[in-house]
């Protein structure tokens, strides 16, 4: 939970000291020796700094409005004209706030006299922030008390500024691994402590260590699966085959990615400032939602083609990202590819990411993906099913949906899932292939998916996933890295992790229909 971002610790509204002076003119206290920001913050900042002030309004859309984090963060960074590095202070302030929700609330919990829940909501989102600040950033006490308390003068009102001082104020008394000591003092299950060390409910730590096991990983590698999902992530980019280049992206100080062809990483910064970006030839996309696609393309096929043409699919599209790889992959190989979206905002979005792809190469269609095996029966040479799920592979990326998720949400998605990977598997030719994929670990939703469609029908096979990976993948062992090795023979498929693969924990199943 330690800052990634420095912060504007030095900026004159944290430099110490604004004089203050009295009806007569005279300036008040100037020879008392106090330190002001450090004896009563309260009294002394009552505007909001420009960086918090943008934080705090983050977490309060997510809080108060269920938006995310990362679709209302640059419309304020922008809004308030934030200059680069006030943009990463503010960053880091609210999602790091909203990564270590958990543990913070178990900090304030034993520095509050009442029930957290009993709190105005502001004032609770305003504690978090100062909390942060306190614990994990690099900002100095006084001026994490005294800009909290401004701020939440300004936004909230005066009111509570009392009650955040003070509570601010028992929570700077100790640091972050004093707190953890205390937090987790007498604990003996193992969960419970992960939950309150790193900050995930128990529940996905539970399924979370459930899911290293199948994959032939060590339990013991939770804490570093915890820690990366804890991580700020680095910004990936893809260069769409055939039409984008990362010429600009490098000039801008982006790095070749190492693990996948055509793409690039960086730390951050205004992606909108690219024209490679802005156009769609270049796009945003975790390096492992670029290795499944990649996977599914290098596939073999032995499908018959029609025509010599072969007709790809990709059943749940929206909002575009995997389609418009998929479909620069297909061109390149002289293939047409549909691309389903239930939604039609989203097919719009689909329709409008596929634009920089020629357009005699692709179709949109809305529709229900369940509905297209019987729509489409054994249509379609390669399919791509990146199902709905929890998404609890990529909470790194998402810091709210860690609070959101419940247990339930598992249970909820089971029967969609299997739904779309039937419709798949009736919409595929024999000897083509569907890759089934999810944005999450979680063994329901991945492993135990597809164990039930292979176990109901006698005409799949799997294929190794691990493999295609490894041949999508510049570094070639992938597959290995993944603890393929430890595995049952039958265990084919692959999962990607944080911690050892930096990309998602996206999971890949690549099932091929037999040919009668």
């Amino acid at each position: 939970m330690t800052g990634e971002q420095g912060g504007p610790t030095g900026r004159s509204s944290h430099s110490g000291g604004v004089r203050r002076r009295d009806e007569a003119g005279r300036e008040r206290n100037r020879s008392t020796g106090r330190n002001r920001t450090a004896s009563a913050p309260a009294q002394r900042t009552r505007a909001a700094d420009p960086a918090r002030l943008v934080a705090f309004e983050v977490i309060r859309a997510v809080s108060g409005d269920d938006a995310y984090a990362n679709l209302v963060l640059p419309t304020r960074i922008r809004d308030h004209h934030l200059d680069r590095r006030d943009a990463g202070f503010a960053t880091e302030l609210a999602y790091g706030a909203l990564r270590a929700q958990g543990t913070y609330d178990a900090i304030l919990a034993r520095c509050v006299d009442r029930p957290l829940a009993e709190l105005d909501p502001a004032v609770l989102d305003a504690l978090r922030i100062g909390v942060h600040q306190l614990v994990s950033m690099r900002v100095p006490a006084h001026a994490a008390l005294d800009q909290t308390v401004g701020l939440a003068r300004a936004v909230i009102g005066a009111g509570p500024s009392a009650l955040i001082n003070a509570v601010l104020r028992k929570v700077a008394a100790k640091d972050l691994p004093q707190w953890l000591a205390e937090l987790t003092a007498g604990l003996t299950d193992e969960v419970k402590i992960a939950s309150l060390k790193h900050s995930h409910p128990e529940w996905i730590v539970r399924a979370l260590r459930q899911a290293l096991v199948a994959h032939g990983r060590d339990v013991a590698e939770i804490t570093a699966l915890l820690e990366a999902d804890n991580a700020a992530p680095v910004v990936n980019l893809v260069a769409l085959p055939g039409i984008g280049s990362l010429e600009e992206a490098f000039d801008a100080g982006f790095t070749p990615g190492p693990l996948v062809v055509d793409s690039a990483l960086s730390s951050g910064g205004d992606l909108g400032r690219l024209s490679s970006v802005r156009d769609g030839t270049v796009r945003v996309q975790d390096v492992g939602s670029q290795l499944v696609a990649r996977a599914l393309a290098g596939v073999d096929l032995k499908s018959e083609l029609d025509g010599g043409e072969e007709r790809w699919l990709d059943l749940c599209a929206g909002p575009g990202g995997k389609a418009s790889l998929l479909a620069a992959l297909a061109a390149e190989k002289g293939a047409w590819i549909l691309a389903n979206e239930p939604a039609p905002h989203r097919a719009k979005l689909v329709a409008q990411a596929l634009a920089a792809v020629p357009e005699d190469t692709w179709t949109v269609r809305t529709g229900d993906g369940r509905d297209v095996g019987r729509d489409h029966p054994a249509s379609f040479d390669r399919i791509l099913v990146d199902a709905p799920c929890t998404g609890l592979g990529a909470l790194r990326r998402r810091p709210e949906s860690r609070w959101r998720r419940q247990l339930s949400d598992v249970s909820e998605l089971g029967p969609l899932q299997r739904e779309l990977l039937n419709s798949a598997l009736d919409a595929v030719k024999p000897g083509g292939v569907v890759a089934y994929v999810t944005c999450s670990p979680h063994t329901a939703e991945t492993i135990a998916v597809v164990d039930d469609a292979v176990r109901k029908r006698d005409d799949l096979e799997l294929l190794d996933a691990g493999a295609a990976l490894d041949a999508a993948s510049l570094t070639g062992n992938l597959g290995a890295g993944n603890g393929r090795s430890p595995l049952p023979t039958d265990r084919l498929t692959a999962q990607l992790w944080p911690h050892l693969h930096q990309t998602d924990a996206m999971f890949l199943a690549l099932i091929r229909k037999s040919r009668p």
